[in-house]
């Protein structure tokens, strides 16, 4: 018998005595290689004869989780495995819109004419082209604001403008503003940068101005990073009144913004933050969720004084967008293609939620009617590791609220559903099932 059995043994025995409880997570596996002091292969073949054993569930991105569980008062283990159904993940959120294939070919088809092609494939600046600018000038632009073109720089997406941003702003050790849940990417990007996140209250109407000044006086930060228009992941849009309150607070502080508006094209259009604080607020936005991931933009609006400075983080950092990929945002933008799917994705969205209201009815969960995601406070006594690792048994992936969460010691007993990425049927299947498993262990359906 091979010593990684003899491994997986050891940990079955713990997880039969009860010494590793349902839903427990396993360390990483490089860590528990380092601690056993094996090689991480030999861990990874561990946890992977765990999982055949069906004794824990893994999650890609999230961790290991204990599924095997003692019997309990009522004869049924924490994490019961579940029915034999298609797997479904609810932790991706992007949205397709019904024959979106063939409404994005014939807008690439001229560009595989070898003469075009050619222009296509050589390499793009962080200034794109002109006729880049002017597109995603156009497509950005709300009732009350439009970017000037001379301040748009590109990336190769969404995330990659947030690292260009930060990198540009803050200096190793410095610190930057965040709600209290923020995009879980963002800490991973503030780790590889070196930055500290400072997390910020907020309510009902969005980020508190009082915990930002508070926050600035204990300790200068160098930026804030808000999300201020369908918040991922509570689906929460601030209040205008609550935008010109932060606009006022971060001219007087002079502190710079990152305003990620990535998923607002799915809301009533209304003008963002910059627009009422344009010489501090750099807009990030992207075509992943207007379009498709595989083929994206990232698009930045910068202050005028720190086009640079910016354009210079994305070149070093190799954050640049592909040329091919600009001329076709260029072409989807200007023949309306983005257009149509973002009312078809509106459209999806809605049916989506609605779909969500009857699957949940009852329960806390919070979200926006146009968004394509959910924040669903657990009943008790379910805690967001236990209530993953019973919906991968399940086979049903759903995102942890401690994902989102900027200080370790608050970590609230929640989960992100994402609702874009499976077929309706699928979700809907999926979310009765989750439905049943939070009432069956969490009694009141109506929730903490």
């Amino acid at each position: 018998m091979g010593d990684y059995r003899r491994i997986a043994d050891r940990i079955a025995d713990d997880i039969a005595s009860g010494r590793l409880k349902p839903g427990q997570r396993l360390p990483p596996q490089r860590a528990f290689a380092r601690r056993r002091g094996i090689a991480s292969s030999t861990a990874g073949r561990v946890y992977g004869e765990l999982v055949r054993r069906g004794l824990v569930v893994g999650e890609v991105g999230r961790g290991t989780f204990v599924r095997a569980a003692p019997e309990g008062p009522t004869g049924q283990g924490l994490v019961e495995p579940g029915a034999a159904d298609a797997p479904v993940n609810l932790e991706l959120s992007y949205p397709s819109a019904p024959g979106q294939p063939e409404l994005l070919a014939p807008v690439l088809a001229p560009l595989l004419r070898p003469d075009v092609l050619a222009e296509a494939l050589l390499p793009a600046a962080a200034t794109g082209t002109a006729s880049a600018r002017e597109a995603a000038a156009t497509l950005l632009a709300t009732p009350g604001w439009r970017p000037a073109p001379d301040r748009l720089l590109f990336t190769g997406n969404a995330r990659q403008a947030i690292a260009a941003v930060l990198a540009s702003l803050v200096r190793p050790g410095g610190r930057v503003g965040v709600e209290q849940l923020t995009y879980p990417l963002v800490k991973e990007i503030a780790a590889r940068l070196g930055i500290i996140l400072v997390p910020l209250a907020g309510d009902a109407a969005g980020l508190l101005p009082e915990a930002v000044a508070a926050a600035h006086r204990s300790a200068p930060l160098s930026a804030l990073y808000v999300q201020p228009t369908l918040h991922n992941p509570t689906s929460l849009t601030t209040t205008r009144p609550r935008l010109l309150q932060l606009a006022r607070l971060v001219h007087d502080l002079n502190l710079p913004v990152v305003e990620d508006r990535i998923w607002s094209f799915l809301h009533e259009p209304g003008d963002p933050l910059a627009a009422h604080a344009p010489a501090l607020t750099h807009v990030v936005d992207g075509l992943s969720k207007r379009v498709a991931p595989g083929l994206t933009v990232g698009f930045l609006v910068v202050p005028p004084h720190r086009a640079g400075a910016v354009a210079g983080a994305v070149r070093s950092g190799g954050w640049g967008a592909g040329r091919f990929a600009l001329e076709a945002a260029v072409r989807w933008i200007g023949e309306g293609t983005v257009a149509r799917l973002v009312a078809a994705k509106r459209a999806d969205a809605a049916r989506r939620q609605k779909i969500l209201a009857e699957e949940l009815a009852g329960f806390a969960v919070r979200s926006d009617p146009c968004a394509y995601f959910a924040w669903w406070e657990l009943p008790d006594p379910w805690r967001a590791d236990t209530f993953t690792a019973a919906a991968a048994a399940h086979g049903i992936a759903v995102t942890p609220g401690p994902a989102f969460a900027v200080a370790p010691g608050h970590t609230p007993d929640a989960v992100r559903l994402g609702l874009a990425s499976a077929p309706e049927p699928d979700l809907r299947r999926a979310l009765r099932t989750l439905a049943r498993v939070a009432a069956r262990r969490g009694g009141d359906r109506t929730g903490p």
